[in-house]
């Protein structure tokens, strides 16, 4: 990248060009942002701003309602929910206009960015039953056979080995398997697969976020709710009754979806909320990435192939609140693992998502996890945006050197990286566009850093940096709070330096 231009050289080989000795401190100066508080719960899909004169008169609801929490090893905390709010028609176009902005800007205070219009959550193919909603995937099934370290034993006592069951998802696609086993011990590594909290997790989440708020009581009162029923079934360690409620949920869901019910809640929404997200991220690693964990032993300490992960909730707080990331842009992370954030990215914001990794195990069991991941999101009826998961150095990927400059928002996740792989990353950035922002958690940027003459042409004088701090268990490799770096690509103080330089 050249700044030639900027100083404006009238004749290089004739004249020299005279400057006055000045340095001046940039913005690259490292400021600090405090923690947020934490956001109330919420329904998990975000309404649009649309009325239809159908609904003159009546206000919609959108109740606030918590997910049951869920027990997850590798995701210890999840992003709280945003609220919800309450919409209503009216006659007149002025007064709904008014309403609207309203609803805008406190939608906007709630997330923290504005409602993306564009996003469209429902996957339309997997509501369409033209093919039989067959298509491959992990069934639930697969797994005892498929985990070679775990010796599974039935859920309970009394139950039949090999018992098993077919669950019912909110799409026309097929039913999930489910053989009713429990791991007979803990693994070491907590990443157990019990079939029934998954059922009733899955349970939890389209009550949640599927149903209108009439069909949410009955799905879930304390009587006659679907979660409630299973529990007494596995309490009373009756097979019959087991089934009968798991029966039960699938005509009634069967029959929602087929009225199109399901489909009018999803067609009303603009975002998903981090809790679904993190159920089928949570389901999609279950099946893939928690079956080979041993591979990812190949990264060497003191190396720049150190494995370690940023945990689902900390990454919707970089995408919504850091970045504010839109479903019609493009996401990238370099060094993305097994494509974690990649896939969150891509369901979470439905933007075209990257990724480049180098380690050949852990791209193989990344791109298993991409299948997974994408049968998921039709079983669950949600569409998410491209994926693109590259192999090799992201330094001379030549994929990565083509999307880099259309990048809106780069991760590195750069904690065990070596100084001198930092440095090279850094130039990258130079090819960046005006605006892209990069999260990392090393800063590029030395702290104090001045341009000055001598330093002109540093990559380092187009990036201006904040300093920010995550929460406890926010990543993989500590429990403790920390800091992270959200940079944005700015050639204005450069260019302001040249001219008052002149």
């Amino acid at each position: 990248m050249s700044f030639n231009h900027l100083l404006k050289k009238s004749s290089a080989s004739t004249q020299s060009l005279h400057i006055r000795k000045e340095v001046v401190t940039t913005k690259t100066t490292i400021r600090t942002a405090p923690l947020p508080s934490a956001a109330p719960r919420s329904n998990g899909l975000q309404p649009s701003r649309k009325q239809t004169k159908h609904a003159q008169d009546k206000v919609r609801r959108f109740p606030s309602h918590t997910v049951k929490k869920e027990n997850e090893a590798t995701r210890k905390r999840r992003t709280p929910s945003q609220g919800l709010v309450n919409f209503s028609s009216d006659d007149s176009e002025v007064e709904l206009e008014k309403q609207e902005e309203g609803s805008r800007k406190k939608l906007k205070a709630e997330l923290g960015q504005e409602p993306d219009l564009k996003r469209q959550v429902r996957n339309k193919t997997a509501f369409s039953e033209d093919d039989d909603g067959i298509f491959s995937m992990v069934h639930a099934a697969d797994i005892p056979s498929l985990d070679k370290t775990t010796k599974y034993i039935p859920s309970f006592e009394g139950l039949p080995e090999n018992t098993e069951v077919s669950l019912q998802y909110p799409s026309a696609s097929q039913r999930e398997r489910y053989l009713l086993m429990q791991p007979r011990t803990k693994r070491s590594d907590n990443n157990d697969f019990n079939a029934l909290e998954d059922i009733v997790h899955v349970m939890h989440q389209v009550i949640a976020h599927y149903l209108p708020a009439s069909q949410r009581e009955l799905f879930d009162n304390d009587a006659t709710g679907y979660p409630k029923r299973l529990h007494r079934a596995i309490n009373r360690k009756s097979e019959d009754e087991l089934k009968t409620v798991i029966g039960d949920w699938n005509d009634a869901l069967s029959k929602l979806r087929s009225e199109g019910v399901i489909s009018k809640i999803l067609d009303e929404y603009h975002s998903i909320q981090p809790d679904l997200v993190e159920r089928i991220l949570s389901q999609a690693c279950a099946r893939t990435v928690s079956l080979g964990v041993k591979s990812l032993r190949e990264y060497e300490n003191g190396t720049d192939n150190v494995y370690g992960e940023l945990l689902p909730r900390f990454v919707s707080r970089i995408l919504r609140e850091d970045t504010h990331l839109k479903s019609d842009q493009i996401f990238v992370d370099l060094g993305s693992g097994v494509g974690n954030v990649v896939l969150q990215a891509a369901l979470e914001i439905g933007c075209e998502s990257w990724g480049c990794e180098m380690m050949k195990n852990t791209c193989d069991l990344a791109e298993q996890q991409q299948r997974e991941f994408e049968a998921r999101c039709r079983l669950w009826g949600l569409a998410a945006g491209d994926i693109h998961l590259e192999r090799g150095d992201f330094l001379s990927n030549t994929a990565i050197a083509k999307i880099l400059p259309n990048a809106d928002v780069v991760l590195v996740n750069n904690q065990a990286f070596t100084p001198q792989l930092n440095e090279r990353l850094t130039s990258l950035f130079l090819d960046l566009k005006e605006g892209c922002r990069i999260v990392s958690l090393k800063s590029f940027v030395p702290a104090g850093h001045k341009i000055s003459v001598r330093n002109l042409y540093s990559p380092f004088n187009v990036l201006e940096v904040e300093q920010k701090e995550y929460f406890s268990e926010c990543v993989s490799w500590t429990a403790a709070p920390g800091t992270y770096y959200v940079s944005r690509k700015d050639s204005r103080k450069i260019k302001a330096f040249a001219a008052r330089n002149e």
